[in-house]
Parts: C-alpha cells; structure tokens; sequence
C-alpha cells in the first residue's frame, strides 16, 4: 500500500474521537497530523502553503523526519544525510570509542561513506502512515465492567491489530499509540531502518560544551549536533549492517539556510516529542512533587557520584564504559529538579485542585451528569490514596533492576535457566543452542557498562533504601536476611556473600564455564541467582498490584478528560505520545525572574567568557578563540551580535523526544536543531506557559562554521550544498 494513497483514504477518518481540538492559544500545542489543517499558520507567519508542511495526498516536509534513537533527526541530503543532536548520538559514540581512538572526546569526521562508522545500537524509524482505531479497540470493551479485565481487552485487541497490519505489510513495523488514555489510540505504521552509521560527530567540547554545569540553563552555547547516515539493502529494504548496504534514498530532505533567523521571526517545529500529562487531574502532580521527582533526583544523584569515582580511579575505559549511563542519569536528575523548582514557583498543585473542586461542582450540578460521573473525582482520590500509599515500595522495585547491573545479568541467566528446566530433558539441548547466541548478545550490552565496583556500592545503597521504608510498605525477603542489630553492616555481608562467589560477575567465566552447554547452565547456581529469583517473585507482586491500579486509572482518566470536555466547552490537543507533532511560535527572549532579561541569542564570545571560568564544563577548543579574535567567522555572522549565534531561544512547546527536531523558518528552511529547553521549562510536561516556556535549538550557522572552520567537515559540507 503506497504511503500517500493511504493517507489519502483515511485521513478523513484519523482521529475522529479527538476532533475538533481547540486551537485558541496559537503558541501552545503538539499538534498531531490530523490537527494540521485546521490550523492557519499564514496568520502566523508561515510563507509557504500549509500543505507543503503536511500533504496527505502528496510529498511534504514530514517525509524528511525521521524518529532516531528515541530522538528526532531529518533527512538533510537525498543521500540519507540526517541531522540530529549530540547527545541523540551520545551512546553510539562511546560504544565506538576506546582509549585509543576516543571519538566522544575528539570528534568524529568520515569525508568518504566507506569511513562511515556502524552506529551500534541506533535504529531509525519513519511514519509512513497513521489510522484511528479507537472504534474497533474500545468495542472489544463492550459491556466488561471489571477495570482489569477492561484493559486486558484492550491491550489484547492493540497486539492483535498490529500483528495484522504487519502480516499485511511486512515491510513495516506497526504501533498503536494511545493520543488520551483509555479513549483513544491510533495506529502507526513506521518502515525501520536498521543499519545507521556516524558521519560526523563534533568535538566533546564543543557537542557537549557546558556540560551539567549548563544543562536545561540558558544561555547555552553547546553545539549539539551529529550528522548520520541511513543505510538499506540493495533493493531497499531494511536490513542490518552490511559493506553491501546502500543509502536510503528519502522522499524528501531539508534544504538548509546557512542565512539563519532572527528575533521575533516565526518558526516552526515538526518532530516526535516523548510524554507530556496536562490531561491530569491534582493527585498526580501531588504524586510527582511529593515522591518521584525527588526520590528519583536523589537516587541518580547517588549513583553518579559513585560511577564518576569510580570512573576516575579506574581510567578513560572505564569512564567509557560509564559515560551513557552518567549522562541519562544526570539528564533526568537536572530536569526532575527543574521541575520541582517549576511546581513550587507557580504553585500548580494550588490550580489544579481549584480546577478538580469546580469540575466536581460542575458534575454535581447537572442530573445527568451526576448519575454518570458523581463517583468520579472520589474514585480518582481514592485511587491516588492507594499509590501513595505504596509509593516508596513502588518506586524501589522499578529502580532496583535499573541501579544493579549484576542483577540484570542473574534475571537473564534465570530466565534462560527456567525455559530450559520446564523442557522434556530431551529437547532442552536443541533449545539451548537455537537461543543461546542471542541470550550472550543480551548479556552483553549489559556488560558493556557494568563495573563491579559501581555495582557493589549501588546495590548496597538499594538494601540500605529497603530499610528504610515505611513500616507498612516493608519488603519481607529483604528483612528476613538483614536480621542483626545492624542492618547496614548485614547488608554489607550479605553483599559480600552473594557478590564474591556468582560467577555472573565475570563475563569471560559465565561464558566459558556456565554456558558451556545446557546441564552447566541448569546445574549452576549461586547466591546472587537465588536472591535474583526471590526479587522477581516480590517484584511479580507488587507489579500485579501497580497494574490494577493503572487499570483503574485508565477508564478514571477517560471518564476525567470526557468531563472536562463537556464543562470547558472545548476539546484538547492529546498529550504528547512519541508520535508526529507540529509546534510553532517565534524566537523570542524572556525574564525568568523579575528585573531582568534574557536575550534570544548567546554568541561565540559567551563561549570564551565561560571558558575563562576554569570549569572542566567549560573547557574549549583553543581555535574557536583563535578565530574569534581574528573575526573569522566566513559567512555566518549574524550582524546584531557581530559574531557567529551558537544557540537560539524560542516559545515552541516541546519536550523530551524532540531533541533533534529540525527548526523551520517560515519558508520550511532548516535554521537550527532543537536540544533543550530552560530550567523553568521543565515542567512543560504538566504545564506550558507563554510567559516562561522557552525551548533552545543550536543555531545552523554555528554548526556549519565549525564543519568549516574547526573540524575541515567538507565532504559533509558539500553534500549540504553549502
């Protein structure tokens, strides 16, 4: 089925459930592709038909967009050149890099496609078509009054709809998304390209310039981008690495305007922004302020405190190996204090129960709604009075895993283990050798970043929380083994005994002795396996008692966002889901707090004002000063700063996911590449506001005078056309 006749056919039908979403504040939203049209951009500022963003009988700018690595990038050349950010390349970066050749610190430039480096791990995925089936989801709900079985019909009804449009269309890859939770999902079809290489990676000090020191703060002058290539098979079809694999060919790529933009000039974003939950009601910003944000900040504030000494004892592989984890931990430990900081100054939680009393009041006023939804913001109370009752005990079982890589390792030997032993004796050698190279490929990436000592002193810290919990959220199998006047020296010998004898700890070992075929793998056993075993039944536990109250949650939040609907008078853009969205706005300054002001645009001289800091964060290529002081900045300066713009603000409404959007000026031109947002934007997940909302994209005419002045990029250059 041809991608654009698809969209033809059912684009009248997309989204029927959501339609008519109010537009009325012309900056706030991310608006899906089915909103697009009833948008008027030109009133705006776009210059170009409003087609030509979006055309659903045609080829337009979203068939330039690619999702990449959970980032966005765009196809930038009709040779399957993308641009995306820095750190959306972050990992395939150090898992290219050695002490020896250390790609992450120095850069990267291929001016040849046979220098291409495979970047491990990253697929790329493209939109190639989008249906509401909210119709035939919710009708396999019918008459189901039971929470848990209602969404067991509905998870069951999304796998069975997109095994049949990829048994339709084996070429795609097929995904229902839920645009409102409980009420309406759409399903994507998306072709996946799995082979993408790294073609061009800038300096560490310059892709990373400011480091945490900077991050979520503005002004920024990081120079957050990557250049990568997409690859497919001869004949076009997806494939995996291969020296035969040739460059995907895109419907459409982004021409670049090297001219850039300037203030108040409008702009546009298209890319696939993460998750957003301003369709909640007061319990859950509640739940966030008081338990997630700060238990989550603290913790990876612990960890990466113990990888980064650990790191600097241990030397630069090590701190390779560490680097991913550090920066994803450090990513969301900045933000989940952005906001907290964010809640607290605007007192949300304050709005929103005056939002929940007047819907209530609202509820209570009208017959008929009384008699549908007079439980409805008691159920929602009692709900969140159930979470945040077993908050802590929840929040520990959903880290433990993620803080201890050891235990990753034992849960994957467990698994393999036990669908070995339920086989007839005589088959479990034929079952063995089918799985058993994936299972070492899957033990493997977790190697790639485990350290026993990292794993030792985090592990302890997870025993040591456990203790810690509240009397009535205590975990039994964690009690029973710490049962001396000590807890935190029982904890230490319990570690000392289950980490000093697993072989687990030593990947050379579990392969070559565990795994030396089927009856070493099911005859070994150690004491980390036996606690690993004892931590999934608990955590299988208490996951049955999260997933029926999400059950709950999912028909209240339906039930919630119908309400609302019916006393606003007015529909709303869905949350953001990781599908295709469209925000605008223009490039804007702003005052984050009072008396001052914060310009739209930071400039090369900002970065020589840092660096004189002495911060490790702020630590540039000498050349940039070199060409500074000699104005050298070809034909990329921006007359108002009498400099090259490194980075831009603007009052776009994005979100995690959009890191690598293209920015658009208002002929469709590429003018900068979105990366952050500021401090006081971190909570625009909950909330967006004209007043401190501001996102940060890297301008283009600083990425194009560091490929030209300070990495000799040509080849990359040319195939821009500049």
């Amino acid at each position: 089925m041809q991608f654009k006749k698809f969209f033809a056919i059912t684009s009248c039908l997309s989204f029927i459930a959501v339609s008519g979403f109010s537009s009325n504040k012309l900056d706030e939203g991310m608006f899906p592709l089915s909103e697009l049209s009833k948008l008027d951009l030109a009133k705006s500022g776009l210059l170009i038909p409003q087609k030509e963003i979006f055309n659903p009988d045609s080829i337009s700018l979203i068939d330039a967009l690619v999702n990449v690595g959970g980032c966005t990038g765009s196809f930038v050349s009709g040779q399957g050149l993308i641009i995306t950010n820095h750190h959306c390349a972050f990992s395939a970066v150090q898992e290219a890099s050695t002490k020896d050749k250390d790609y992450l610190k120095n850069g990267f430039v291929a001016n040849a496609k046979e220098q291409e480096i495979e970047a491990k791990g990253l697929t790329a995925r493209i939109t190639q078509s989008y249906q509401d089936v909210s119709q035939e989801i919710l009708a396999a709900t019918t008459g189901i009054k039971d929470y848990n079985q209602r969404l067991n019909a509905i998870k069951n009804k999304i796998k069975e709809i997109e095994k049949r449009a990829e048994n339709e269309d084996p070429g795609i890859k097929a995904e229902i998304s839920e645009m409102f939770i409980g009420r309406t999902y759409v399903l994507f079809r998306y072709k996946i390209i799995k082979d993408v290489r790294l073609v061009y990676i800038p300096q560490q000090n310059i892709g990373e310039f400011g480091g945490e020191t900077d991050n979520w703060v503005w002004p920024r002058h990081t120079g957050d981008f990557s250049f990568m290539r997409a690859y497919v098979a001869p004949d076009g079809s997806s494939a995996t690495y291969s020296k035969d694999n040739v460059p995907y060919e895109p419907k459409k790529f982004i021409k670049i305007n090297p001219e850039g933009i300037k203030e108040n000039d409008f702009a546009f974003i298209l890319g696939y922004p993460g998750k957003t939950f301003r369709h909640r009601p007061a319990q859950y910003i509640s739940y966030q302020q008081q338990f997630l944000l700060p238990y989550v900040s603290e913790l990876y504030g612990f960890q990466n405190a113990q990888m980064l000494k650990v790191g600097k004892e241990k030397g630069r592989n090590v701190e390779l190996s560490l680097s991913t984890r550090i920066k994803r931990n450090a990513n969301v430990m900045k933000n989940y204090q952005g906001k907290l900081k964010g809640l607290g100054n605007i007192d949300l939680l304050t709005q929103k129960r005056k939002e929940d009393e007047n819907l209530a009041q609202y509820i209570n006023g009208n017959k008929v709604l009384k008699a549908q939804y007079g439980n409805l913001m008691r159920d929602i109370e009692a709900l969140y009075r159930e979470i945040n009752t077993n908050a802590y005990t929840d929040l520990w079982f959903e880290q433990i895993y993620r803080s201890t890589s050891l235990l990753r390792l034992a849960q994957k030997v467990n698994s393999f283990k036990r669908d070995i032993e339920v086989l007839p004796i005589d088959k479990r050698n034929s079952f063995y050798e089918k799985n058993v190279d994936s299972v070492k490929n899957d033990l493997d990436e977790i190697y790639k970043s485990y350290d026993y000592e990292v794993d030792r002193a985090l592990f302890l810290n997870m025993l040591e929380r456990a203790t810690k919990l509240p009397s009535n959220q205590k975990l039994r199998f964690i009690e029973s083994k710490l049962t001396g006047f000590n807890q935190l020296e029982d904890a230490e010998r319990f570690i000392n005994n289950v980490f000093s004898y697993t072989r687990i700890k030593d990947k050379n070992s579990l392969f070559s002795g565990v795994f030396r075929d089927a009856n070493s793998l099911v005859s070994y056993n150690d004491a980390l396996l036996d606690f690993e075993a004892e931590l999934k039944t608990a955590s299988d536990f208490n996951k049955n008692a999260v997933e029926r109250r999400d059950a709950t949650l999912n028909k209240l939040m339906a039930d919630y966002v119908t309400v609302k609907e019916k006393y606003q008078n007015a529909s709303f853009v869905p949350d953001a889901n990781s599908t295709i969205r469209l925000t605008y706005g223009n490039i804007l300054g702003y005052s984050p707090v009072d008396a001052s002001y914060m310009k739209p645009f930071s400039s090369l001289k900002g970065i020589i004002e840092k660096g004189r800091s002495g911060l490790e964060d702020f630590e540039y290529n000498p050349k940039i000063k070199e060409l500074w002081e000699n104005g050298d900045f070809g034909n990329y300066k921006m007359d108002e700063l009498n400099s090259v713009p490194v980075c831009f603000l603007y009052n776009m409404d994005t979100t995690g996911g959009n890191s690598g959007s293209p920015i658009f000026n208002a002929k469709g031109e590429l003018i900068g590449v979105n990366f952050d947002r500021t401090y006081e934007a971190t909570i625009n997940d909950f909330a967006w506001s004209p007043d401190y909302s501001r996102s940060i994209g890297v301008d283009i005419r600083y990425v194009l005078w560091v490929a030209e002045k300070i990495d000799k990029a040509n080849a990359v250059l040319e195939e821009l056309g500049i």
